[in-house]
């Protein structure tokens, strides 16, 4: 494999990794497509976003155990289970262009009434986010979507935004819910016969770019209040809703 190539995946995975340590999530939106442009298979650009994810989720779920809400990860690891096989029925039954443009459409529209326009609205988002019950259905939308696009990390990134929580509570059990979910995703990649040899020399040299990008994602993390990290999710869930049905057209 030519060291050119490895040097264009380590910088696709970094900058993925990057949008990740700081927002919670976007890895798969950056670095996929970046990998579509290099010459290695499709099926091994979807394993390696799914290792180093995990390698991302598992720094996060070890380094802040302590700002972990068990209960609420339980609720959203079940319903995630649950809404695995249904994403894979989805797959099977459901147009892609149909579900693009159902998908973008609610993204568009929750990112618009979620986006704070006055100071009351965040507050009415975390009453009706504060009770455990909750996270059910955004747990069940994140296995609904990951096994059927990848897309898990959207409503869980929602949940959290909507919850009352310390930029540390917020990091701590986002990433520990990617740390479950990620691990499912790579167990089907087992099953699917994506690992090769490639793979593990293409992984193996994208470590430090992930550990490079939890570095500096977190010291930028740190320095942007809490309110305008939500504020930026919602801006970017609001473009990925544009995008989804733009591709339909």
């Amino acid at each position: 494999m030519e060291i050119t190539l490895i040097i264009q995946v380590m910088v696709a995975v970094f900058l993925g990794s990057l949008m990740r340590s700081i927002f919670g999530f976007g890895d798969s939106v950056i670095s996929m497509p970046l990998l579509a442009l290099l010459p290695i298979p499709f099926s091994t650009s979807v394993a390696l976003i799914g290792l180093t994810g995990l390698t991302s989720a598992f720094y996060y779920a070890v380094s802040s155990w302590q700002d972990k809400d068990t209960v609420i990860l339980k609720k959203l690891s079940l319903a995630t289970l649950v809404g695995i096989p249904c994403g894979l029925l989805l797959v099977r039954f459901a147009s892609e262009e149909w579900i693009s443009f159902l998908l973008g459409i609610l993204l568009v529209a929750y990112s618009i009434f979620s986006l704070p326009g006055s100071s009351a609205r965040p507050v009415a988002l975390q009453k009706k986010f504060a009770h455990p019950h909750a996270s059910y259905p955004f747990g069940f939308a994140a296995g609904m979507l990951g096994s059927a696009y990848n897309m898990n990390g959207i409503p869980v990134v929602l949940y959290a935004a909507g919850r009352d929580w310390t930029p540390k509570q917020y990091s701590s059990n986002v990433q520990a819910h990617f740390f479950v979910s990620s691990a499912l995703v790579i167990l089907s990649h087992i099953i699917g016969g994506f690992y090769t040899t490639s793979l593990a020399i293409l992984y193996l040299a994208s470590i430090p770019a992930v550990l490079l990008a939890i570095l500096i994602g977190n010291q930028l993390y740190a320095r942007i209040p809490m309110d305008n990290i939500k504020r930026y999710i919602f801006y970017l869930i609001f473009l990925l809703g544009l995008l989804n049905l733009i591709k339909i057209f």
